[in-house]
């Protein structure tokens, strides 16, 4: 069914997000639907639930219970009796929003324009907290400089207060991409600020004669310094719980590389044997490597402490006090504990986004070493019966609708499907910087969702495969040995005691025989059983114990021929060689 000429398109955000932000199951969804179907344009209204479009609304504004007497306001209280909405005007004219939204006509535009992603800024709380960071601290700023009454003050600072909290986080409903460099996200936090505040002071939602999204919560402010501020505090705070978890997956794989420190193993070079190791080396590699990649992220956070508050459009600082960038820089470093600065130059700093690009390239180097420690042990972990199977993953889910009994590395499986989603990413940002033009770049949304995403879903990716893999991991102890035994690798470790002729005879021989190396040396006389044994022990071969002693090279004409003769005296059988046995 067509939707009516004017009407706004209406509609919900999948179940997903519903569990995250906001009333759940179908009564939250009628509600959801009820506030969404009450938003139209200029004088038109609609009532019916089941136009075209139902499904097309990028945020999902929630439940939210009108409170006017300063108690904290939930997303699952009743709707107040009364009208079911208000009308709202912009310079684009006027329209009515539900009553019990915070969210005012700006918001109603943007839920409009943007049915894109069909994910609401909401789905990065900590860009929510951000935002209430921002306009809190500019709020302490504006009083300090005189610009702002006390009162106002008071009540936008509560309600940011509730909103870091975790407050009214669904009510901050545009989607993630979005036109106008941001616009729609600052404008949702003005109008939900100011109406939360405006409940504190006493006055009903939308009643702005008495404090102003734009003139008191907006003050001394444009997006273009309040928006890629409140995106670089989003960032370091997502960022910190990424640090947290990639610290405690380097500590899992450390605590597994102590586990096997003893167990030996053949290393591979093109993915063809080369010489032994211990599976516990392995393991402390993985947790080298990803503690390197913690050190490179850290040092992208005092780079996002660089701001441009105060530069309001393009960096001039029109409309704003020549003492607010000061003020507003010290009251936000104070709120958020982060060592913040001004930056030297604000009309450079308004447009350029070179930060994000650093920071992503950081999430991508990480994000491609640890996709490949999980292609790692994806390989190490084949089989169990026809692959390398030096480990076992946990098993964790049936792998297979039609072929019983098989169990698949899901775990590192969707840890490289994050790393891909990571990389790719990487290149939006890179397009979206480049794309920036004169003194502003637009498409700071799209490189905030694209920064955001990674590192959530880093920080998910870290956490599963830690808890679900790593910890869980063990060593086939028996396969490793028997493998080590018979692998030619391990003879490398003998050349200095019995020559690289005799050395290359018994990697032969070991070769076509199957025959351990340590029995062809010994039998061969080439060295005694405690020798090999000693050359040959886990601690030798793995660099850990260095060589302290020398083993004199026993003297022997034909090498060759005291390896064959050592093969036969021990019954193997050359597979090519038609004359044995």
């Amino acid at each position: 069914m067509c939707a009516r000429p004017g009407l706004r398109l209406l509609g919900s955000v999948g179940s997903a997000a519903a569990d995250r932000h906001g009333s759940r199951g179908r009564g939250g969804e009628r509600r959801r639907r009820r506030r969404h179907d009450t938003v139209t344009t200029d004088s038109t209204r609609t009532d019916d639930h089941h136009g075209a479009g139902t499904d097309d609304l990028d945020g999902r504004p929630g439940e939210r219970s009108a409170d006017q007497t300063g108690e904290q306001p939930t997303s699952r209280g009743r709707r107040a009796a009364g009208p079911s909405t208000r009308t709202e005007t912009d310079s684009l004219g006027s329209r009515e929003v539900p009553a019990d939204a915070y969210w005012g006509i700006h918001t109603a535009r943007a839920l409009e324009n943007f049915p894109i992603s069909q994910r609401p800024i909401s789905v990065y709380p900590d860009l929510v907290i951000a935002l209430a960071l921002v306009k809190q601290a500019a709020a302490r700023a504006n009083v300090e400089i005189g610009v702002l009454e006390r009162h106002k003050a008071d009540a936008i600072e509560q309600a940011c207060v509730e909103i870091r909290g975790g407050a009214l986080h669904d009510e901050f409903a545009v989607g993630v991409i979005q036109g106008g460099a941001g616009t729609s996200t600052n404008m949702n936090s003005n109008e939900v600020i100011a109406n939360r505040a405006l409940e504190l002071m006493g006055h009903p939602k939308g009643d702005y004669v008495h404090l102003h999204p734009i003139d008191d919560v907006n003050r001394s402010q444009s997006t273009n310094d309040t928006y890629p501020t409140s995106v670089k505090i989003a960032m370091v705070l997502t960022l910190r719980r990424l640090l947290d978890e990639l610290d405690l997956l380097a500590t899992a794989f450390a605590t597994k590389g102590a586990e096997f420190h003893d167990v030996l193993k053949v290393g591979r070079t093109q993915l063809q044997d080369a010489v032994p190791m211990t599976l516990g080396q392995e393991f402390v590699g993985f947790a080298h490597t990803l503690g390197e990649d913690v050190q490179r992220l850290r040092d992208v956070v005092p780079l996002l402490g660089e701001i441009n508050l105060g530069a309001t459009a393009i960096g001039t600082g029109i409309t704003a006090d020549p003492q607010y960038a000061d003020a507003v820089r010290r009251h936000l470093s104070e709120l958020s504990g982060m060592e913040l600065v001004t930056a030297p130059d604000l009309i450079e700093a308004t447009s350029d986004t070179g930060v994000f690009m650093t920071l992503s390239g950081a999430l991508k180097r990480s994000a491609i070493k640890l996709s490949k420690i999980c292609n790692d042990l994806r390989l190490l972990s084949s089989g169990p019966q026809a692959g390398i199977g030096e480990i076992t993953l946990p098993p964790r889910q049936a792998g297979s609708s039609i072929m019983p009994g098989k169990v698949n590395p899901v775990i590192p499986e969707v840890v490289n499907q994050v790393a891909f989603s990571v990389a790719g990413a990487d290149v939006t940002v890179t397009m979206a910087a480049e794309a920036g033009q004169l003194q502003l770049n637009a498409f700071e949304p799209v490189i905030t969702h694209s920064v955001m995403q990674s590192l959530q879903w880093m920080t998910y990716a870290c956490r599963t495969l830690r808890v679900n893999c790593v910890d869980g991991i063990e060593a086939n102890r028996a396969r490793l040995t028997q493998q080590v035994e018979t692998n030619v690798g391990s003879v490398t470790a003998l050349t200095p005691y019995i020559g690289y002729s005799a050395a290359a005879a018994i990697a032969h021989t070991a070769l076509t025989t199957n025959a351990p190396i340590a029995r062809l040396v010994v039998a061969a006389g080439l060295m005694s059983e405690a020798q090999v044994q000693k050359v040959l022990s886990p601690a030798r071969l793995s660099g850990l114990e260095a060589v302290t002693s020398a083993i004199p090279i026993i003297d022997v004409d034909d090498p060759a021929a005291a390896v064959a003769r050592a093969a036969n005296a021990t019954g193997v059988r050359n597979p090519g060689d038609e004359t044995a046995g």
